[in-house]
């Protein structure tokens, strides 16, 4: 098979490229209203990808978010069943300025695909098209297939819950396959055996009731921004240790043996710190980079602001002092009650001077794949057939809340088998994927197919 699907790829690079931009050229910002139309626009556009490669129905369906796009094709009630999930939205784009070419125009500039989406999730979600357009259209197809494409991922899908147990007869499946992870490296697969669970806040520190001349009342009113600094540098001291009280309490502690094998992970503290550019590292004493980001949780402000931003300057005393803060969470850790932790902890540090508001966003559990899974020899098999090396498995730091639910409400493990790379900035300016890695991933998917419908056999 390796040699047809080599040839199918090469004969179809151009076009695959070039519906994939027309993906890609749809701004579908879940966390913006605005772009509401957009996620429609982006749903029907699926639906289109999916009918086009040989799906028997795809429809969008809708949630009281925004809409999903659901397709299959079903060749035997008594062949393996798998569910594709991906997601249509992106997050978005600011700051603009940053970003060398038009975030929603993508372009192929040194190998690479540029453009908001071009990783996480649009490139890798439209990976699993084109395979299954090729396994449909060549006969080849031992699997029944499923598709569910969300729109509200990067705002912790908060819709898609209600809408599995709606609709979880026909979400069915035996294994749920997701390409929304990424690879040690372009010469070292890898599968993602672990996800961080996450708790995401805003929190809002008022002062005066209006902002005031920083002359004329500077030192005798409270600065909530000086303020909110203050509260933040509270939660975590200079080792990286976390000071909730009882934010440590149902941490999993990962045996000796398995942060061995993590150990063995080709890595290079330089390259890493060469790739996000910075000249030292930071993180929890007593573990490693990759301890750092796969089995242990953290603190991180991702947004602050307040008082004047604009250009020169303007002596002002501000009213209002905003943050918006996230924890990833390791297995065990409830993010219900991470939440009402970091609440509880936040108001107490809070002085007089000030008022306090915690708003809690999203949030989702922890989750971790077994490696004996019959879905995951497979996924191990078609890349190392596609690579030439076993795959190493990895525990990632970032989160993917859906996938913790899924298992809880259909009752399915899930297999994250995903072809990005550290380097492909996703979520931030001048997000991009290589294009090796795009159809590698085209080349690999079909392999599992086949491998999971021989274990099956």
């Amino acid at each position: 098979m390796m040699n047809e699907i080599n040839k199918y790829v090469e004969t179809h690079k151009q076009r695959f490229l070039d519906e994939l931009f027309e993906l890609i050229r749809i701004p579908s910002i879940s966390s913006i209203p605005a772009h509401k139309p957009d996620m429609y626009r982006a749903a029907e556009k699926w639906k289109e990808i999916l009918l086009a490669a040989g799906a028997d129905k795809a429809e969008v369906m809708e949630t009281d978010g925004n809409p999903v796009t659901y397709g299959e094709k079903i060749i035997d009630k008594k062949a393996p069943t798998v569910l594709v999930y991906g997601h249509m939205d992106v997050m978005p784009v600011d700051p603009v300025d940053l970003w060398k070419t038009d975030p929603f125009e993508p372009v192929v500039k040194d190998g690479k695909i540029w453009a908001r989406g071009a990783d996480d999730d649009k490139g890798q979600s439209f990976m699993h098209a084109k395979a299954f357009e090729y396994l449909a259209q060549s006969g080849k197809l031992g699997c029944n297939v499923k598709f569910l494409i969300e729109g509200e991922e990067e705002v912790g899908s908060p819709n898609l819950p209600k809408f599995c147990k709606k609709h979880k007869k026909m979400l069915q499946a035996d294994v749920i396959l997701v390409s929304d992870t990424s690879m040690i490296a372009r010469d070292m697969p890898s599968i993602t055996t672990g996800l961080r669970g996450l708790a995401y806040w805003q929190v809002e520190v008022t002062g005066p009731a209006a902002d005031l001349h920083s002359g004329l009342f500077g030192g005798a009113v409270a600065n909530p921004i000086n303020v909110l600094s203050k509260m933040i540098a509270q939660t975590m001291d200079d080792e990286g240790r976390i000071l909730i009280p009882g934010f440590y309490d149902d941490v999993a502690e990962v045996s000796g043996k398995e942060r061995a094998m993590m150990g063995k992970a080709p890595f290079s503290i330089q390259e890493y710190k060469k790739s996000v550019g910075v000249k030292e590292l930071f993180g929890e004493k007593g573990y490693t980079t990759n301890e750092r980001t796969g089995i242990r949780p953290t603190f991180d402000v991702c947004g602050i602001w307040g008082g004047y931003t604009g250009e020169g300057a303007k002596t002002v005393l501000p009213s209002k002092a905003y943050a918006k803060i996230s924890t990833r969470l390791v297995p065990n850790q409830d993010h219900k009650k991470i939440e009402k932790l970091f609440v509880k902890y936040f108001e107490s540090i809070a002085p007089k001077s000030v008022k306090v508001k915690v708003e809690y966003l999203h949030g989702g559990p922890s989750y971790v794949c077994p490696i004996d899974l019959p879905a995951y020899k497979a996924a191990e098999k078609a890349l190392k057939d596609v690579y030439g090396k076993d795959p190493v498995p990895v525990r990632s730091g970032g989160s993917i809340p859906i996938i913790a639910t899924f298992e809880e409400i259909l009752g399915v493990k899930s297999v994250l088998m995903g072809f990005g790379l550290g380097s492909d900035a996703i979520h931030s300016p001048n997000e991009n994927f290589p294009l090796e890695q795009f159809y590698n991933g085209i080349r690999t998917l079909p392999l599992f197919y086949q491998y999971l419908a021989e274990e099956r056999d």
